[in-house]
């Protein structure tokens, strides 16, 4: 059902998966949604068409386009692109990603870098190219896809990338104090694992170094395991279009009454139990040091 309120919306990462379900739910939402992907030309070009079709069979305003989170250039032309024709930005969703798994030891640290500038650099490149217009509107939303590997419990062979996870999260969080005065609001989507529904583990990054994954014989069995451990816990009704919807939700409420952290976990790993009771230190830590205010979106006058 279509909402009243229309927002312009970026998201990164739209390509696939719970980029590519929540592009639409937020097109069907009423939003105006800029579906960011690498190589709208290429590689992705299929997809792109998918979601032109998709719009122009409802109605919907959504658009494919060109942003590589890799690229400070790339992310810089496509804020540019969407402010020249909307002349606005009101919502940047933060979720292009890349799961990588096996033994951390295995990974040169060179790959293990690879892994944080996609999951954490990247956020960086796109904030750099975006906050400047939210801060002259004195209004927007930072939404940041992350990960209950952050506060709940996790399997496994997932070293770098529930560490860049990790990072990227507390990297939004103290973000999120610096641009509350600013009019900028903060939410926090916290999928838990899901191993169907998305690419996300059938395409996931494995390190090249062979001989040392080989030194790990006697557990490496454990990583064939890992997936089907995880799908034993995870009930049928579990879909990543749950993560979209809620997504979706959320760039919908009015300012101010987005939640600060939503964790959608079938599996139940604990991460709602730990964030619960995060948050209320957070808050209350926050409170003791009199920046009370910075928990809430304010707009001041220049």
């Amino acid at each position: 059902m279509k909402q009243n309120v229309n927002n312009v919306v970026l998201i990164t990462g739209a390509s696939t998966g719970i980029g590519n379900l929540s592009a639409r739910a937020m097109a069907a939402a009423g939003h105006t949604v800029y579906a960011t992907m690498r190589d709208v030309e290429g590689r992705n070009a299929i997809r792109a068409k998918e979601l032109h079709d998709y719009a122009a069979d409802h109605g919907f305003q959504l658009k494919a386009l060109e942003l590589d989170v890799l690229s400070q250039e790339s992310a810089d032309q496509a804020v540019q692109t969407i402010v020249s024709e909307q002349g606005r930005l009101d919502v940047v969703v933060h979720n292009a990603g890349h799961l990588v798994v096996g033994v951390t030891e295995a990974f040169t640290p060179e790959e293990i870098v690879k892994v944080l500038d996609t999951n954490v650099l990247g956020t960086q490149r796109v904030n750099r190219a975006a906050l400047p217009q939210m801060r002259a509107q004195q209004a927007g939303l930072l939404l940041w896809i992350s990960s209950t590997t952050v506060r709940g419990g996790f399997p496994p062979f997932l070293g770098p990338y529930v560490a860049a996870k990790a990072a990227m999260d507390s990297l939004a969080q103290t973000i999120a104090y610096e641009v509350a005065r600013f009019g900028i609001e903060t939410s926090f989507v916290v999928p838990g694992a899901f191993t169907k529904g998305t690419a996300h583990f059938p395409s996931a990054g494995h390190p090249a170094d062979e001989q040392v994954t080989n030194a790990y014989a006697r557990i490496n069995h454990l990583l064939e395991e890992v997936g089907d451990r995880l799908s034993a816990l995870t009930p049928e009704e579990a879909d990543p279009q749950a993560v979209a919807d809620e997504i979706a939700r959320i760039v919908s409420l009015p300012l101010g009454t987005r939640p600060a952290r939503s964790v959608i976990d079938y599996v139940g790993d604990g991460a709602a139990e730990v964030t619960e009771l995060s948050e209320k230190v957070r808050i209350e830590f926050v409170q003791r040091l009199g920046l009370g205010d910075l928990l809430v979106p304010q707009a001041f006058n220049n």
